[in-house]
């Protein structure tokens, strides 16, 4: 079957060997060269990067458009929030029930949502996400509400002799886990249960005539990509040091999506590149104007109609255009 699977999925586009040696180089550099708003602002790029890449195994390599992923980024740092303010300290622990957490609803969700497909999946997604945004907004002996919310949660500790009060030291705790994760998503999408992922996205009747449980495949994804948006959402915790209910609300998913499709779907890099470009994008025009969302709208239209594979995308396909033109 997996060969068959093969044959289903179009190639691999790799990026070189030396682009992500360059890479991984330059933001391990940055923090030494970067302003302290500039790395608060890379730190920032990390956090929504790996938020965005969450949603790309959904929306890239499952075939999911959802709007309720912000739901497990909010709960996660609600969850953190929460125990913090209420004495508890350790990181890793708190790791724990955070994500934990994020994955029970996911798997909740799933149970329901996933029954659905098309526009009506995407219009259900957007019904459950309001309705813990309304939660979080009314429930606010527990979660502080819109006007107040939930603010003074300091660094983490992480048990080690050194404090992440230091801006290079949290950055560095951010970086680790940030490419832990991308090595592990790359890793599930490579693996046989990835192919089965794509295969799914590109022919689900051939898939289940294969013997597939398409249903069964679809419902770990979206709970895989659960888990990674909740270590995305504890991470902002401890960044913002502050958490309202806005971070679940439907607006943020858009938010998230935007980055997805600027950047490139079905690439992992890309929605790094595409959370890069509009958090840069959205601090430097912000500056100047409040009218930063008008040309935000503008750069995403430009990028429908000439690039519409993405940012990344669009760079492969002209990176193997021209390997094929050597060969």
């Amino acid at each position: 079957m997996i060969s068959i699977l093969n044959k289903l999925i179009p190639a691999e586009t790799n990026l070189p060997w030396l682009a992500k040696v360059t890479m991984l180089l330059i933001l391990v550099l940055l923090p030494f060269i970067l302003s302290s708003y500039g790395l608060s602002l890379l730190t920032k790029v990390l956090i929504f990067g790996l938020f965005a890449m969450s949603l790309d195994i959904l929306v890239g390599f499952t075939g999911l458009v959802s709007f309720n992923h912000a739901s497990f980024f909010g709960v996660a740092a609600y969850t953190v929030g929460i125990l913090v303010n209420r004495g508890f300290e350790n990181f890793w622990l708190l790791l724990i029930p955070g994500i934990a957490i994020a994955l029970l609803l996911a798997g909740l969700l799933g149970l329901l949502i996933l029954r659905s497909s098309g526009a009506y999946f995407l219009m259900i997604t957007l019904a459950f996400g309001q309705m813990l945004f309304a939660l979080a907004w009314k429930w606010r002996s527990l979660t502080g509400g819109d006007d107040d919310g939930l603010p003074g949660i300091g660094r983490p500790e992480i048990g080690l002799p050194i404090s992440m009060w230091n801006e290079q030291n949290f950055y560095f705790l951010v970086l680790i886990l940030f490419i832990g994760s991308f090595l592990l998503i790359k890793k599930v999408i490579k693996s046989p249960f990835g192919k089965s992922i794509v295969g799914t996205r590109e022919n689900e009747l051939r898939m289940q005539s294969l013997g597939y449980n398409t249903w069964l495949i679809k419902y770990i994804s979206y709970i895989i990509a659960a888990g990674f948006a909740a270590l995305a959402g504890i991470l902002y915790t401890y960044f913002n040091g502050f958490i309202s209910p806005q971070e679940l609300d439907w607006s943020m998913s858009g938010y998230i999506l935007l980055m997805v499709i600027i950047g490139g779907a079905g690439t992992l890099v890309g929605p790094v590149v595409g959370a890069a470009v509009i958090i840069i994008l959205q601090n430097l025009i912000s500056t100047y104007t409040e009218l930063w969302p008008l040309f935000m709208g503008l750069i995403f239209i430009l990028c429908v109609l000439f690039a519409r594979d993405g940012i990344v995308g669009s760079l492969l396909k002209l990176y193997q255009k021209k390997v094929g033109e050597m060969k």
